[in-house]
């Protein structure tokens, strides 16, 4: 198993507000791919930072910003306890995740251990739509959503900005994101011809990725996370084999 170093990092963002981050990364040194990490409402809790330590294993390095920075730094909810993210995530605006997600990014191409032109990107739930938006923000190579609610309508017309390929998983089972708003997304990356992989799990609910939540689904975590690295190899890892069969 690949060894990893994680640390703390405070990045200035440019409405003046700091933010922190978790990073994960490959403990030899060698260049790497970048990931942005993005977390659920419940903040960049022990979940998250497992997720990120689990990504560097797979060889990138991986940033997790803290995207309530601006209302409560280093928050983390408890998943039983929702009501408690619901003013943070009132608060948040596009303009400021926009400025958060460029700053992430920022900061990965300025580190001396990720390839350029190797960046993705990975959400969940809230952090779903965060990355969503990443892929519509920075040029990207691939982007991972993970129950993204709120991307229909609001985000919309974000789609004609996206740069890479989208990834999307949604539970069936899922009351919290309605098929008429997944129909709505990927209709209209169908119709404005943006590459996208979706799948959606039938007998998974919201949140089926997450081992600290009720709603969490082994085997439905176990596939899409098989099916994430396959994703990530091909268009972020060996872009050339991409390149092959077109």
């Amino acid at each position: 198993m690949t060894q990893i170093v994680t640390q703390k990092v405070s990045l200035q963002v440019a409405d003046g507000s700091a933010m922190n981050a978790y990073v994960a990364r490959p403990a030899d040194g060698t260049a790497q791919p970048g990931l942005l990490v993005f977390q659920e409402a419940f903040g960049v809790n022990a979940h998250i930072r497992d997720v990120t330590e689990r990504c560097a294993r797979a060889g990138v390095v991986a940033i997790a910003p803290e995207l309530f920075h601006r209302t409560a730094a280093g928050f983390e909810g408890k998943y039983d306890e929702f009501s408690a993210t619901v003013p943070h995530m009132k608060a948040m605006s596009v303009e400021g995740m926009t400025q958060d997600i460029r700053t992430a990014y920022d900061w990965l191409l300025g580190d001396p251990q990720v390839r350029k032109g190797a960046i993705a990107s990975i959400g969940f739930c809230m952090g779903g739509r965060a990355s969503f938006l990443a892929n519509a923000t920075v040029p990207l190579q691939a982007a991972i959503s993970f129950y993204g609610g709120g991307i229909a309508p609001a985000l919309l017309p974000q789609v004609t900005n996206l740069h890479a390929p989208m990834l999307f998983f949604w539970g069936g089972k899922d009351k919290h994101i309605g098929v008429e708003q997944i129909r709505a997304v990927v209709d209209e990356c169908k119709r404005l011809g943006k590459p996208y992989v979706n799948v959606e799990i039938s007998d998974a609910d919201h949140g089926f990725f997450c081992d600290a939540r009720a709603s969490y689904h082994p085997e439905a975590a176990n596939l899409a996370w098989n099916i994430c690295e396959t994703f990530l190899h091909f268009h972020v890892h060996r872009p050339e084999l991409r390149k092959r069969v077109r």
